[in-house]
């Protein structure tokens, strides 16, 4: 009996000094009272550090080695942290080390292309179309990082409006000529024709308020004119 309950006792030890699971696959969380361990491994899955971070150290893997999922996270999180509060240098580095691989990649394929130029057609079209793919990414590349470093400026343009019609009145009241103009232009300048057109003194044009403008006094009557004697023509 003593024996059944020592060894008993000895499963139960060890149960409970057990050490949790390690290794670089092993995500490492920081624990919750209001949310599951579920929960937490889900938001850290779908997270994009998270997702990117497992794709990122699969392809690291072959100069780098096999690195830890957690500490993969974690280093994702500090580089969008800089990101975020605007510090774009990292990024700036980034940006120039893949123009660079891309026009080793350029070369490189180029270079194959010319050694299958003359026997191989059909290979050369393939590595040059391949090399001019690259050289396109390159200068994407490039582009990309001359706008953010040297961001173009926002220019705003303010345009302005302005229609009017004007009316003319020759002579008799019952005759009016009415022409419509529209003028377009930038700024907020006052438009110094439009006040002439609004003030009727001194020579002024008068604007159409709705009402015939009466004749003034200065127009005279026309008659028709006489018949006029002249000289009879005497013959020589």
């Amino acid at each position: 009996m003593r024996g059944k309950k020592t060894a008993s006792g000895k499963a139960k030890s060890k149960a409970t000094t057990a050490k949790p699971a390690s290794g670089p696959n092993v995500l490492k969380i920081s624990e919750d009272e209001s949310k599951s361990p579920e929960r937490l491994l889900a938001e850290v899955g779908f997270s994009p550090c998270g997702a990117n971070a497992n794709t990122a150290r699969a392809f690291a893997a072959d100069f780098a080695g096999e690195l830890h999922i957690t500490d993969a996270i974690d280093v994702l999180r500090l580089k969008a942290a800089r990101v975020q509060q605007g510090d774009m240098t990292e990024m700036e580095a980034t940006l120039t080390a893949q123009a660079v691989a891309l026009d080793a990649i350029f070369n490189g394929l180029a270079k194959r292309a010319a050694l299958n130029m003359g026997q191989y057609m059909g290979a050369c079209e393939t590595y040059l179309r391949l090399a001019l793919k690259a050289q396109a990414q390159c200068r994407a590349t490039v582009e990309t990082l001359v706008e953010i470093k040297y961001p173009k400026a926002a220019t705003f343009v303010r345009q302005q409006n302005v229609a009017y019609q004007q009316q003319v009145n020759n002579g008799d009241a019952g005759s009016k000529t009415t022409s419509t103009r529209t003028h377009a232009r930038t700024g907020e300048n006052d438009c110094e024709q439009n006040k002439l057109l609004e003030d009727g003194s001194n020579g002024g044009t008068h604007l159409d308020t709705g009402t015939t403008t009466a004749a003034g006094g200065s127009d005279s009557t026309v008659e028709a004119v006489g018949a006029v004697n002249r000289a009879e023509k005497h013959g020589r």
